[in-house]
């Protein structure tokens, strides 16, 4: 391979991530191999640990480099309610809170019937299992407010409710510390539904 070629693999790599364009994945190339090989090299020995160590959690399906991650195994963790989420990123954002001491489970996606995503490719049949295995009263759906991240809760929503079992959605609304004329209408229109 040719320093060009390698040049070039190294940026079309980093245009991998999201929000990463050209400019930006020949900026951070530029960077790693000019002003810090050592931090390039440790990124790199650190992408390959992860990819060869990490997998899912058997029960939530989460990243973890066990068979079952901690929280799974947590026995401090209240099994009746069971938190729905997209990514692990969600579930990391769940998480530091502190305001939910429940179970999770990750469904790595969101419906996308365009994108050729749908039922199997985020595992719903899994997470039936997990919520009806006798211990989870509740699922709490935290999906995404976006189309498909809704049209993904009502999905689950309406086969949990034909199995029995509690449903919430996430509440909306306006955030704390915000000023009304700037929140959008919408978030508004689902404040004063959702009014408690």
């Amino acid at each position: 391979m040719s320093d060009a070629n390698a040049l070039d693999a190294l940026i079309q790599a980093l245009r991998r991530l999201p929000g990463v364009g050209v400019k930006s994945a020949s900026r951070m190339a530029f960077h790693l191999l000019q002003h810090d090989r050592d931090g390039a090299r440790t990124l790199s020995r650190a992408l390959h640990e992860a990819t060869g160590r990490i997998r899912h959690c058997a029960l939530c399906h989460t990243f973890t480099e066990a068979e079952v991650c901690r929280t799974c195994l947590d026995a401090q963790r209240d099994t009746s309610k069971l938190c729905v989420v997209e990514t692990p990123a969600d579930q990391s954002a769940v998480e530091r809170t502190a305001a939910f001491k429940g179970l999770y489970f990750v469904l790595m996606g969101k419906l996308s019937p365009l994108d050729g995503i749908g039922p199997k490719e985020i595992g719903l049949q899994k997470l039936f299992d997990r919520a009806t295995d006798g211990a989870v009263r509740e699922v709490i759906l935290a999906t995404n407010f976006t189309a498909e991240g809704e049209a993904t809760a009502h999905v689950i929503g309406e086969a949990l409710r034909l199995r029995g079992l509690q449903v919430t959605r996430l509440a909306r609304g306006v955030p704390a510390g915000s000023e009304l004329e700037y929140v959008d209408l919408g978030t508004i229109a689902h404040a004063l539904v959702d009014r408690r």
